[in-house]
């Protein structure tokens, strides 16, 4: 079945944001795959990230553990939800482990697999996920392989990142662990302080720029492109799409394309996104609807129907234009898409 749409990876983009990441220190760099590989394939990443030499991965939930193939003894799968008293049987036979995350997880834990390693999340001032640094008492019996927490700004220069930074050194002194994990991609960038045994990057090793440090540095991996479904003329006066908001100066010639924001293609791109042909670049103009974008394609007097345009994906660029942050560009990206990796 034809799809007018398609998403293409590049798998030696993936593995080459992997090695730059390898070398900005000494700490173990594992994957979160999370979110299906945030957008673009949690087992294509995953193999891919593999065969590279990653060896710890991280998934939301036990659905999402569920997902994937095969996954040998050599490989750390971490469940970052922890286990919750709905994911008992997915537990006993996944092999995956939680991240334990309240005193509930915690005792759950204790009754169903206390002689099984497990991960605990420590909060140190996000208020999210994780047990409060007054409550590690409770984790006494149980064989912890990772100890983690989370950074609340990392992709900003805030004080809070050596609040928390400094916490963490501090509960990591008072809990036996195999590992100790702090860091995200931005969390590497503020250097190996943050580092601690083990890194968990995302956004940066699908294309994502998470601090300045990195710019120019990590490579795009993904590329999406949609076909033509007319072309027509807008003349001088004439507006275009929802809520007329593009009034045509002169005459122009318009491509519609078989995108939208159903498949993640947001309304914030409306009048300010492009694609690109020939390496010419077509503007957006007027409302982004829920299938179509309309673009000004005067400068390609060639393209036509059923012609394919890539859309300007670079993520910061993209999330300036957009209003929308790296990380929903990419794991809002629909099920419309042909996904491939080549």
């Amino acid at each position: 079945m034809h799809a007018p749409l398609r998403l293409t990876c590049r798998r030696a983009a993936l593995a080459a944001n992997y090695r730059w990441l390898s070398g900005l220190g000494h700490a173990a760099v594992g994957a979160a795959i999370k979110a299906d590989g945030y957008g673009l394939g949690a087992q294509a990443a995953f193999d891919i990230l593999a065969a590279e030499g990653c060896r710890d991965f991280f998934v939301s939930t036990w659905f999402e553990a569920s997902h994937l193939g095969p996954v040998s003894d050599q490989i750390s799968l971490s469940v970052l939800h922890g286990l919750g008293p709905n994911d008992l049987t997915s537990a006993a036979h996944i092999p995956a482990t939680p991240v334990l995350n309240t005193p509930g997880q915690v005792e759950r834990w204790k009754q169903i697999a206390s002689d099984r390693p497990c991960d605990v999340m420590i909060d140190t001032g996000m208020n999210r996920l994780g047990l409060r640094p007054e409550q590690i008492a409770m984790l006494d019996g149980l064989t912890i392989h990772t100890l983690h927490s989370h950074l609340a700004c990392a992709d900003e220069d805030h004080p809070l990142n050596e609040r928390q930074r400094r916490m963490f050194a501090e509960v990591a002194g008072l809990v036996n662990a195999e590992r100790y994990s702090l860091a995200n991609s931005a969390g590497i960038l503020l250097g190996e302080p943050y580092h601690f045994d083990l890194v968990r990057p995302g956004l940066a090793l699908y294309g994502g720029v998470p601090r300045a440090e990195a710019d120019g540095l990590v490579v795009p991996v993904a590329q999406i492109e949609a076909q033509v479904v007319q072309r027509r003329q807008i003349r001088a006066g004439e507006r275009c799409g929802y809520s007329a908001t593009f009034v045509a100066k002169d005459d122009i010639e318009a491509a519609v394309i078989n995108v939208g924001y159903a498949d993640g293609y947001w309304r914030g791109f409306s009048s300010r996104g492009r694609a690109v042909v020939d390496e010419k670049m077509l503007p957006v103009i007027g409302r982004v609807s829920m299938d179509l974008v309309i673009l000004d394609c005067s400068d390609v007097p060639d393209l036509q129907e059923g012609d394919w345009v890539e859309l300007d994906f670079d993520l910061p660029r993209a999330a300036a234009q957009s209003g929308m942050s790296q990380y929903e560009l990419l794991t809002g990206l629909g099920s419309r898409f042909e996904r491939r990796w080549v």
